[in-house]
């Protein structure tokens, strides 16, 4: 029996509109992507020449675990490359993209001209702060910074690889189970100026991160903090990147009491005085990282991984194989920080002390004495 004209036409707008309401989820827009609670959003802050070949492949392998999700940086096409490359927004404010909601966390990866100012913002927006730099600012600020820090109750990391390169961690058990303690400590850095032609602040003196990052390496090695710190300066003659191109620490550390451990002296220095037209001649015979004398033995370390050391026994190589890469072992320690309930704060004071060494050992050379550390 056919249906009147007026009921086949409800029918029909009826079956219509049930279609078009099935169907309207799969015509919608592609929605934004969803937010993983298991992933850390990133902001990155500052790049600098080296993030191609030790930032950004890290990153790459912790996708699972960690998601750029914006990029400052004040090298434009840098920074439209690696927003590109991760899929992320670009800003031109750091403030902007600290206060972005889907981000989490910074990570401060090379200077620029705002210095500490990121830390500062990420403090009053209570974001998580990766610092892979040293900051160009006298003890005062650094010490100001540090209460601020601790005061937010934000996690902050400092990144320090050389305490927890392979290499370095084998020494530590060298030292407690053949070599013994350690009585004396060279380290020497060459620098290039590929690696540091970009920072921010004017070219006075040799740059912090480095004589910071050689200052904790010894510390940790020794396990103990030094009383005293001398230091030297070489003036650069001029058509270097710095108005010093060599700058040398002598610290004494005070054996531990009760060990029976004798006093240790260490010997950093961090040097450009090499022309880079001269390429062969930076290349040639580069010394080892580090080099420590002990009471049955001596180590060389050439970072990251290889270890060669000697004792009454004869000559030993070692060359370690990490798990993973020492990058993307500080990143994860970085997430684990920010994930825990624990707020991560001894590398923020390693950093301080590390530092206030450094700027008494560049008071040591302006004023031509020894300088007591305080405890």
């Amino acid at each position: 029996m056919a249906l009147p004209p007026h009921v086949r036409d409800d029918w029909a707008r009826t079956v219509s509109s049930g279609i078009i309401a099935t169907l309207k989820p799969i015509c919608r827009p592609p929605s934004p992507r969803k937010l993983n609670p298991m992933k850390l959003r990133v902001g990155l802050i500052g790049l600098g020449s080296s993030w191609q070949k030790r930032h950004a492949p890290v990153l790459r392998a912790m996708n699972d675990r960690i998601e750029v999700r914006g990029v400052c940086e004040q090298v434009s096409h840098r920074a439209e490359q690696a927003a590109a490359a991760f899929d992320a927004r670009l800003y031109h404010s750091f403030r902007a993209l600290i206060r972005a909601e889907d981000i989490d966390a910074v990570l401060m990866l090379a200077p620029q001209w705002y210095g500490p100012l990121p830390i500062l913002a990420a403090c009053d927006s209570g974001k998580a702060v990766y610092c892979a730099m040293a900051l160009n600012i006298d003890l005062q600020s650094a010490y100001k910074l540090k209460k601020r820090v601790e005061k937010s109750g934000i996690a902050f990391m400092a990144e320090l690889p050389k305490r927890h390169a392979p290499a370095t961690l084998r020494l530590k058990e060298l030292i407690a189970t053949h070599l013994g303690n350690p009585r004396l400590i060279f380290c020497h850095q060459r620098l290039l100026v590929e690696e540091e032609q970009e920072h921010a602040e004017p070219p006075q003196g040799m740059p912090m991160f480095h004589m910071v990052e050689l200052v904790d390496w010894c510390r940790f090695v020794v396990g103990n903090e030094p009383s005293t710190v001398t230091g030297v300066a070489h003036k650069a003659a001029g058509g270097g990147p710095y108005q010093t191109d060599y700058e040398m620490l002598s610290l004494q550390f005070a054996p531990i009491e009760g060990d029976g451990a004798m006093p240790v002296t260490a010997q950093l220095s961090c040097g450009h005085y090499l022309p880079t037209n001269w390429p062969e001649a930076i290349a040639f015979r580069p010394p080892s990282a580090m080099q420590v004398s002990c009471e049955r033995g001596v180590a060389f370390i050439d970072f990251p991984s290889t270890v060669t050391w000697f004792d009454s026994a004869g000559r030993h190589r070692e060359s370690l194989e990490a798990d993973r890469p020492v990058g993307e072992q500080l990143l994860d320690h970085f997430f684990r920080a920010v994930t825990s309930l624990v707020r991560r704060q001894s590398d923020l004071n390693d950093a301080y002390r590390s530092m206030a060494i450094v700027l008494a050992g560049r008071e040591s050379e302006a004023e031509g004495r020894r300088i007591e550390l305080d405890g």
